[in-house]
C-alpha cells in the first residue's frame, strides 16, 4: 500500500500566487460534481511564456504512467465516493504520449469511481500531434472534448511564443477534430504579443469563428518568473509587454466575442450555446476533485494539497510507497478571500447573501464597506444581490479583488 506523505502548510497572508492557480468558490451551483485531473508533465519544447511543470525528456514515461495508476488506486477513497462528472488530461501536452497511456488511466479510473455516463473527458492536444489515428483511439476510450492549444493563427505569434505548430497546422487541427467527431472542442489564444497588431488579434478572433468554435479561452500575454520571455525582457532583448496594447486587445476581445454570441462566464472564458467548461467551472463553484501526477493540485472541502513538482521525485517516492505532497488548510479569513477573487472573475459574481450567511458579521462589513470604491468607480454593480464586474471592472479584477481581501 502506497503511504501518502504530507507536509501541512498554515499560511497567515494571502497567497495571490497560488491563488491564481487554485481558483475555487463556496456557493450552489447546477454544474458539475467532483472531478478528476491528470497531469501528463511532458512536452516537446518549452514555450517561452510557460511556467508550467513539465519536462522535454521523456524516457521515464512508462514509469511515469504506472505511477500514476498507483496514485488513483491509493487516492480512490479521497472524493468519499462522489460521482465523477469530468476528466481532465492537462500538462504538460497530454498529445505527445501514446494513446494507450491514456487509454490505460481511463479505464483506471472507470474501475475506481462512479462515473457519471455523461461525463465531461477532456485531453489538451497542441495542433501538430492532431492526426486521425490518434483521434479515433482517444475517442473510443472515452475523451468527449478536446481543448487544442493553439494560441494564434498567425505564425508570427507562434515562432515569438517558441509554439511547435504552425498557422496552417492550427486550422487543419480544428478542421479534422469536427471531421472526426469532436464538436465538443476549446482552443486557448494569446493576445498582447509584442508584435502582435490589433488587426491580428482580431482576424484570430474571425478566423475562430469561420471554424465555428464554441468554446474558446483568451489569455492576455503575462511574464512570469524564470522563463525565457522573462529572461529575453531582463536582457533588453525584446521590449516589455506594453499594457496599453494589452488593454485594447481587451476590449477588442469582448467587443468582438459579444458580436459573435460568446457569453464572457468568466474573464477568459467564452463560449455558445451554455456550452461552458464543466471542469473549469468546477474549479470557479468549490466542487472537490482530486489531482494526479506531479505538480497536481487537489481539493477536498477541507483542505488543497498539491504534488511535488519533480517528475523523479514523484516516481521515485510512489515507488516506496510514498506520495509526497504538500497541504494547506484554509482559515475563515483565507475562505472568504479566495471567494471573492474566484466569483468575481465569473458572470455569476459575488453573492451577498453567501457572504453575509457564511461569515462573519465583521467579514461582512468589511466587504460592503471596501466594495463602495469598486461600485462608485464603476467597476462593478450590484445586480439581483450578487456584486459583478462590468466589463470595464474586469480589466482591473486583481486589483478590485485585492481592495475586497482581508489581509
Amino acid at each position: 500500500m502506497v503511504k501518502e506523505t504530507i507536509v501541512v502548510f498554515q499560511t497567515k497572508n494571502t497567497n495571490l500566487a497560488l491563488y491564481n492557480i487554485c481558483r475555487f468558490t463556496f456557493y450552489q451551483n447546477i454544474f458539475s460534481l467532483a472531478g478528476i485531473y491528470i497531469h501528463i508533465p511532458y512536452c516537446k519544447q518549452k514555450c517561452n511564456y510557460c511556467n508550467f511543470h513539465f519536462s522535454i525528456k521523456k524516457d521515464d514515461i512508462k514509469e511515469m504512467i504506472d505511477s500514476m495508476i498507483l496514485e488513483l488506486e491509493t487516492r480512490k477513497n479521497y472524493l468519499n465516493n462522489e460521482i465523477i462528472h469530468s476528466i481532465y488530461f492537462g500538462g504538460g501536452t497530454p498529445s505527445i504520449i501514446n494513446s494507450k497511456y491514456i487509454i490505460k488511466i481511463i479505464s483506471k479510473i472507470k474501475s475506481l469511481f462512479v462515473i457519471n455516463p455523461d461525463a465531461e473527458i477532456t485531453m489538451e492536444f497542441n495542433p501538430d500531434d492532431l492526426d486521425k489515428d490518434k483521434l479515433i483511439e482517444i475517442k473510443s476510450a472515452g475523451i468527449n472534448r478536446l481543448s487544442i492549444g493553439i494560441q494564434s493563427f498567425h505564425d508570427e505569434d507562434l515562432t515569438f511564443m517558441n509554439r511547435s505548430h504552425n498557422a496552417k497546422e492550427a486550422i487543419s487541427s480544428i478542421k479534422l477534430a469536427k471531421k472526426y467527431g469532436f464538436n465538443n472542442l476549446s482552443i486557448d489564444l494569446i493576445y498582447g504579443v509584442q508584435n502582435q497588431t490589433s488587426k491580428m488579434w482580431k482576424a484570430n478572433l474571425d478566423q475562430m469563428n469561420t471554424l465555428d468554435v464554441d468554446h474558446f479561452s483568451a489569455y492576455a500575454l503575462t511574464v512570469e518568473p524564470n522563463t525565457k520571455l522573462d529572461y529575453l525582457i531582463n536582457k533588453q532583448k525584446i521590449k516589455p509587454i506594453d499594457d496599453k496594447k494589452t488593454a485594447e486587445h481587451f476590449k477588442i476581445l469582448q467587443e468582438n466575442a459579444k458580436k459573435m454570441n460568446y457569453t464572457q462566464y468568466e474573464i477568459s472564458n467564452f463560449c455558445k450555446k451554455n456550452k461552458f467548461a464543466l471542469h473549469n467551472t468546477s474549479y470557479w463553484k468549490n466542487k472537490n476533485y482530486l489531482g494526479i501526477g506531479p505538480s497536481a493540485h487537489s481539493y477536498n472541502g477541507v483542505s488543497r494539497q498539491w504534488n511535488m513538482s519533480n517528475n523523479t521525485i514523484y516516481i521515485s517516492s510512489i515507488n516506496n510507497e510514498k506520495i509526497a505532497f504538500q497541504e494547506e488548510f484554509l482559515s475563515i479569513e483565507q475562505n472568504y478571500n479566495e471567494y471573492i477573487l474566484t466569483a468575481l472573475r465569473t458572470i455569476w459574481g459575488v453573492n451577498l447573501d453567501y457572504v453575509n450567511n457564511h461569515f462573519s458579521e465583521s467579514i461582512n462589513s468589511h466587504f460592503i464597506k471596501s466594495s463602495k470604491k469598486c461600485i462608485n468607480n464603476k467597476d462593478a454593480k450590484i445586480d439581483d444581490n450578487h456584486l459583478i464586474l462590468t466589463n470595464k471592472g474586469m480589466l482591473f479584477a486583481d486589483s478590485i479583488s485585492a481592495d475586497l481581501f482581508i489581509i
